[in-house]
C-alpha cells in the first residue's frame, strides 16, 4: 500500500466505504482468483520493442519512463507489469529513441509508467529535450495521476519542462469528484494557464463511481476546471481487481443517463481496450 498524504487528507475518517479509501486499501478479495482476470490483461509485454517502448497503436508509441507511482491503485492494469525489465531508465533511452527516429510514421510519444511525473524535473527535462530533437515528432502526451494525488508536484520547474517545440497534452487519471480539492483545482489551473490542454480518464469501479450522480458530479467538476472528460474505461481484467468489475450493460445504461443529464462536451467516451485491436472499442 502506498498513499500520499495530500490524498489521505481527503479520505473521510471512520468511513470504510469512502470511495477514495476503496481505491487504495488492500483487500482480501484481491487474493481470490477469478476466471478471465490475468496478470497482463492487455498483453503489453508482447508489444515491447525496446526497454521502455511499447508499440500498440499506429502513429504513436508509449514510453514506460518509470515503474514508480505516487499511489498504488488497487485496480491498476499494470500491477503485475515487469518494470525491472521494461523501464526506459535514463541510461537506456537511446535504443528507444533510435527506433522512434527511424519510423517516420510516429508523430506522438506518450509518457507513461508508473507515473512520468515521479521523475525529477531535471530527468524529465532531459527526456523531453531528446524527444524534441526528433523531427518526426510533433506531440507529447503525458499520462499522470500526480496532479490529482499530490497537486504540489505542479511547480514552475515542472511547467518549464513542457515549454519546448513539442505540443504537450496531459491526460489526468481521476475517478471521483472527492479527489478534487482546492489544491488540486489550483494545480489544474496552473497547467491550463501554462497552455497545456488537459483531458481526463476515469475507470468505472464498483462501489466507487458506478452511479450516475457520482459520474455526473465528477465530469461537471472537471469541466468547470477546464478539463475535458476524455475516457471512461471499462475495467481491464487484471488479476486482483475483479471485485471492482462493473458489467458493461450497467456501464452502457450509465452512459445513456449521463447523455440525458449533461452537455455533450462533458460526456466522455466509454471504452474497452481489447488485445490486438488497433484502437479502443467505444461501448
Amino acid at each position: 500500500m502506498l498513499v500520499p498524504r495530500p490524498y489521505v487528507a481527503r479520505i473521510r475518517p471512520g468511513d470504510a466505504a469512502d470511495p477514495l479509501l476503496l481505491q487504495v486499501l488492500p483487500s482480501g478479495e484481491e487474493l481470490v482468483a477469478m476466471p478471465g482476470f490475468v496478470q497482463d490483461p492487455l498483453a503489453e509485454t508482447e508489444t515491447l520493442q525496446e526497454p521502455g517502448l511499447l508499440a500498440k497503436y499506429a502513429s504513436r508509441v508509449l514510453m514506460v519512463t518509470t515503474g514508480a507511482c505516487a499511489v498504488h491503485c488497487r485496480f491498476c492494469f499494470r500491477r503485475h507489469f515487469p518494470y525491472q525489465d521494461a523501464v526506459a531508465r535514463s541510461w537506456r533511452w537511446e535504443p528507444a529513441l533510435a527506433r522512434i527516429a527511424a519510423d517516420n510514421s510516429i508523430r506522438e510519444v506518450i509518457l507513461s509508467g508508473g507515473d512520468p511525473l515521479t521523475l525529477t524535473d531535471a530527468g524529465l527535462q532531459r527526456l523531453v529535450d531528446r524527444l524534441a530533437l526528433l523531427p518526426n515528432l510533433s506531440r507529447l502526451r503525458v499520462h499522470t495521476r500526480l496532479p490529482i494525488v499530490i497537486p504540489q508536484r505542479v511547480t514552475d520547474g515542472l511547467l518549464a519542462c513542457f515549454r519546448g517545440r513539442l505540443t504537450t497534452w496531459m491526460v489526468l487519471h481521476v475517478n471521483h469528484a472527492a479527489e478534487i480539492d482546492a489544491a488540486v483545482a489550483e494545480a489544474l489551473g496552473r497547467l491550463v494557464d501554462a497552455g497545456i490542454p488537459l483531458l481526463s480518464q476515469s475507470v468505472l469501479l464498483r462501489g466507487v463511481n458506478d452511479r450516475v450522480e457520482i459520474l455526473a458530479e465528477l465530469f461537471e467538476r472537471l469541466a468547470d476546471l477546464r478539463v475535458v472528460p476524455y475516457y471512461l474505461h471499462q475495467l481491464d481484467r487484471v488479476a486482483g481487481a475483479a471485485h471492482f468489475h462493473v458489467p458493461e450493460t450497467t456501464g452502457i445504461k450509465l452512459m445513456a443517463a449521463l447523455r440525458a443529464r449533461l452537455p455533450g462536451y462533458m460526456v466522455p467516451r466509454y471504452v474497452r481496450e481489447t488485445v490486438g485491436e488497433p484502437n479502443k472499442t467505444i461501448l
